[in-house]
């Protein structure tokens, strides 16, 4: 599995992220393009300490230990997956907004490659340096192959 932290892993998303445009076409889901760049931000956001989720009920914090692993590990994510509320988008977005702000904090993320200790995830609890870096990756991966690139 890929890292956002390995060098050539950036640069293949920096450059997916240039690649893509405002026409670009959903191969499944509901989002447009600009609504895809916004609901990226998200777990980038979390990851990097800026933006908070609600801690779960005591029942998701249990199915949580099984679902966890899903988001480092090398099995390609299903298209059409459920969305947390929280990460659902809804509303119109500005595409080169969004755009910018999304190759911004990918970079900003990146750019944590030599950071060891990382703040536990609100909903997930904790997790490695490394599966940081597979998560974000996996994540942004799902999104720009929705969209072609």
């Amino acid at each position: 599995m890929k890292s956002l932290f390995d060098e050539e892993t950036y640069l293949e998303i920096k450059e997916r992220l240039e690649t893509i445009s405002e026409n670009s076409e959903k191969q499944w889901g509901k989002m447009e393009v600009a609504q895809m760049f916004y609901h990226c931000q998200k777990p980038l956001l979390v990851g990097l300490q800026k933006e908070k989720l609600a801690k779960p009920n005591f029942l998701f914090k249990i199915a949580s230990k099984l679902i966890k692993p899903m988001f480092y590990n090398d099995k390609v994510w299903k298209h059409g997956l459920p969305t947390a509320k929280e990460l659902k988008v809804t509303s119109s977005k500005d595409f080169d907004l969004e755009k910018e702000k999304l190759a911004a904090l990918v970079k900003e993320f990146h750019q944590k490659k030599n950071q060891e200790v990382w703040e536990p995830h609100p909903v997930f609890g904790v997790f490695t340096k490394e599966q940081w870096g597979k998560m974000q990756y996996k994540h942004l991966n799902h999104h720009l192959t929705q969209f072609g690139v």
